[in-house]
C-alpha cells in the first residue's frame, strides 16, 4: 500500500521544501552527491529538518520508484514558532496551558497525549525536532483528530525552548516518579508548562533542572509505572480542575 505521506526523488523532495511543506523527516542514501542533493541538504539544513542517513537496502525496502537515494515524509501539521505563539496567548486574555514532551517517540502515545491535551485545553504541545515521535497519518488518527485542532511547536533546542517558557513568566512542573510532591500538591494556576518524559527514559536532566517543580502520581498496584499518556492526563486534569475552581472562587 502507498504511503500517501512519502515523497522520493531528488527533484520532487527539493520542490516539497522550496515551496515551505512541512516535512517530518528526510532520509538519504549515506555516500550520496551530486548538485541537487547539495541544494536538498542546503534546504534541510536551513529549515531544521529531521534527516538521517541510511543504507539503500533502507529505501528500497520503503519504496520500489526512483528514490535516487532520497525519501522525506511530509507533515500532518504545519508546525508553529513558539517564540510567536506564546506572545499571541497571553494578548488573548488566557492564561498560557501549555504541554511539553521530551523524548517521546511512540506515534500512538503520541497521538493519545495530543488528544489528553486537546480534551484538557491545553493551548500547545511543545515538541522536539529530533528525538520524538513522526507526527504521521497513524499518530493523528490515534489523536482522534486532536492534532489538527491543537498547536504543534517544534524546536531544534528543546531545552532552550523550555528556557524561553520559564523567561516568559510560565511555571514550569516537571512530572517524576522521583519526586517528593504528589500531582495533587501543585500550583497549576499560573501561567503554565508541564513537562512529559518518556517512559523508558523519564524527563533529561537539563529539563528537570529547568523544572520549578516535581511532581509524582502515587501508585498502589504491583505494576511501577503508568502508560505516558495516562500519567499526563492526571496532571492534566488536575491543573484543569484547580484553574476552574480559581474562576469560580
Amino acid at each position: 500500500m502507498a504511503n500517501k505521506d512519502m515523497i522520493y526523488g531528488l527533484r520532487p523532495v527539493f520542490e516539497a521544501l522550496s515551496a515551505g511543506k512541512e516535512m517530518e523527516k528526510v532520509m538519504i542514501q549515506k555516500g550520496l552527491k551530486g548538485s541537487m542533493y547539495a541544494d536538498v541538504w542546503q534546504l534541510i539544513r536551513e529549515r531544521d529538518i529531521p534527516s538521517q542517513f541510511v543504507p539503500l537496502e533502507k529505501l528500497n525496502s520503503l519504496t520500489r520508484g526512483n528514490h535516487q537515494g532520497i525519501v522525506g515524509f511530509l507533515s500532518q501539521v504545519e508546525y508553529q514558532d513558539i517564540t510567536a505563539l506564546l506572545p499571541m496567548i497571553f494578548e488573548s486574555g488566557k492564561v498560557p496551558f501549555l504541554l511539553v514532551l521530551d523524548r517521546i517517540s511512540d506515534v500512538r502515545n503520541f497521538g493519545a497525549l495530543a488528544r489528553t491535551a486537546s480534551c484538557a485545553g491545553v493551548d500547545a504541545i511543545l515538541i522536539p525536532v529530533k528525538g520524538g515521535a513522526r507526527i504521521s497519518a497513524d499518530a493523528v488518527k490515534t489523536s482522534a483528530g486532536a492534532l489538527h485542532q491543537i498547536a504543534v511547536c517544534r524546536t531544534p533546542k528543546l531545552a532552550q525552548s523550555v528556557r524561553y517558557l520559564k523567561e516568559s513568566g510560565l511555571h514550569l512542573i516537571a512530572a517524576t516518579e522521583k519526586a517528593g510532591k504528589f500531582y495533587d500538591e501543585g500550583s497549576y494556576q499560573h501561567p503554565l508548562a508541564i513537562i512529559m518524559g518518556s517512559e523508558e527514559d523519564g524527563i533529561s536532566p537539563e529539563l528537570l533542572a529547568l523544572a520549578d517543580e516535581h511532581l509524582a502520581i502515587p501508585l498502589t498496584g504491583e505494576i511501577a509505572s503508568l502508560n505516558v499518556s495516562v500519567a499526563c492526563g492526571v496532571l492534566l486534569f488536575e491543573a484543569q480542575r484547580q484553574r476552574r475552581l480559581q474562576k469560580e472562587a
